[in-house]
């Protein structure tokens, strides 16, 4: 940060947290928090608060059938009101900041390539070009960055089914970066990898299609309402926690449920959805194996026959550790932002998931679902909707090595020819892995079955499905934020 401060950029300021983007390129803060035992320090303050509301809210509830109320209580509810809104307000962060902690935020003084979801940013610097080209990088980094789009928290919603919750603040992080995820492959496909956020308005039509299907509402096609009802066979539920094999599991299935209540013209998800993620009857062991047989499979099923092939999103949950992340796999994960098809990692600190967009040297870049804003609703067609809080300036990263090993992949191949071109790449990597892949391709699954179900002496963390990690990860594992 010092060298582009130096050239003039925008001075530091303090991280803050409201609808509207945030000041660019902020200075490093402290380190995280640490991240060794079992349970996390998020995981116990907002148990505190949780549990501390939940008192005061019976407390009053049962005080307001009195008609004698004592003017303690009504003091106490306010000190109760006041509190709930700084937790979901952005104090909050402060709050959690200052006792736990934060990632570090804007871009570091190393002069190494940045690699944004498949964009190469060169930030090094030589005698010919001198430090324009470096600043202009940099700022295309931070344009690309900041035209990713952000989903998180959100409060006043319609209630979830008979849960009654209207918020899904402290427990749906990994819903929220699943629809950052998707909505990159959305954007790729109906806009392109070039493609950046307007400055002006009317907006691109396409674009405001695209945050309409994530609308907070049982209307909008990939709600947080339609996820945890296509997700409920793998035990997604409002108010809990999710892993991401769960979480990619829960795409598939509302992806076909949404297939099948439209046509083919009009998918809402334009493309075939394939999850990797090994054998399907529980074998233990082995990096899974993308079939070639399977995604032509998945493209026919998701064209009825149609066609041989077609736009797909390809999601690979992984286990990359126990209690932390195997090193051995690290750059592999740094490689897998160099592919074109890059939709980046659904991860981040355990317990608390995040959307990983980029990496450089041993950092990674991520967009944070950790923020609760207001529930924002616009049709379709609104070209001159207030889409600010769909974005984020503020470049938050963290170091690889601190990630949760539990963890998913997302690709996005628009056509056979771009399929073809992953397989190439994804196949080298794992050629190049020095026997720690973290997937393999194959023609198909059996073809490749005894090899990949094998798991080397002297590696024993190596990669596991989720299914084979369940056997092995207690549920406390995975702590709410």
């Amino acid at each position: 940060m010092k060298v582009f401060r130096d050239r003039g950029a925008v001075s530091p300021s303090k991280t803050t947290t409201t609808d509207t983007p945030k000041s660019s390129f902020i200075s490093d803060s402290s380190e995280p928090g640490s991240t060794d035992t079992k349970v996390s320090k998020p995981s116990l303050w907002s148990s505190f608060f949780a549990s501390a509301f939940s008192v005061f809210d019976i407390y009053r509830d049962s005080s307001s059938t009195s008609h004698n109320e004592a003017p303690h209580i009504r003091h106490s509810n306010g000190w109760t009101s006041s509190v709930k809104k700084i937790v979901a307000g952005g104090t909050m962060r402060r709050i959690q900041e200052r006792v736990l902690g934060t990632s570090k935020t804007g871009i570091s003084n190393t002069t190494s390539d940045i690699w944004l979801l498949g964009a190469r940013y060169k930030i090094s610097q030589d005698d010919s070009s001198g430090n324009a080209d470096a600043t202009n990088a940099l700022a295309a980094f931070h344009r690309d960055f900041s035209s990713r789009i952000l989903i998180t928290y959100r409060k006043g919603f319609d209630m979830i089914e008979d849960s009654k919750l209207t918020s899904d603040v402290n427990w749906g992080c990994m819903l929220r970066s699943s629809q950052m995820l998707v909505a990159q492959a959305l954007l790729f496909h109906r806009l392109g990898r070039s493609w950046r956020k307007p400055v002006d308005k009317p907006l691109d039509r396409d674009y405001v299609e695209i945050l309409h299907l994530f609308g907070d509402s049982e209307a909008s096609a990939f709600s947080i309402h339609n996820l945890l009802q296509a997700g409920k066979a793998y035990g997604l539920a409002a108010g809990s926690w999710v892993g991401p094999y769960a979480m990619c599991r829960s795409w598939e299935s509302l992806a076909r449920s949404k297939r099948e209540e439209t046509n083919l013209e009009y998918q809402t998800l334009p493309m075939a959805v394939y999850v990797v993620s090994g054998c399907e009857d529980g074998e233990r062991g082995g990096a899974p194996v993308l079939s070639i047989e399977d995604a032509a499979r998945h493209c026919s099923e998701f064209s009825k026959g149609r066609e041989d092939w077609t736009p797909i999103l390809l999601l690979v949950p992984l286990v990359l550790g126990l209690d932390k992340i195997n090193p051995r796999y690290i750059p592999s994960l740094q490689a897998t932002f160099t592919f074109p098809q890059s939709l980046g990692i659904l991860g981040g600190k355990p317990g608390a998931s995040t959307y990983i967009v980029g990496v450089q040297d041993e950092n990674a870049f991520y967009l944070d679902p950790h923020e609760v804003q207001p529930v924002v609703n616009f049709s379709r067609d609104d070209v001159e909707a207030n889409t600010s809080s769909y974005h984020c300036d503020v470049v938050r990263h963290i170091p690889l090595d601190l990630i949760d090993p539990s963890l998913a992949i997302g690709f996005y191949c628009r056509d056979k020819d771009d399929f073809d071109d992953f397989c190439s790449l994804a196949s080298k990597l794992a050629d190049e892995s020095n026997g720690a892949p973290l997937f393999t391709v194959a023609n198909s699954y059996k073809s490749s079955k005894h090899d990949s179900s094998e798991v080397r002496d002297d590696d024993p963390l190596g990669v596991m499905t989720m299914n084979d990690a369940e056997g092995c990860l207690n549920e406390d594992d995975w702590q709410l934020l």
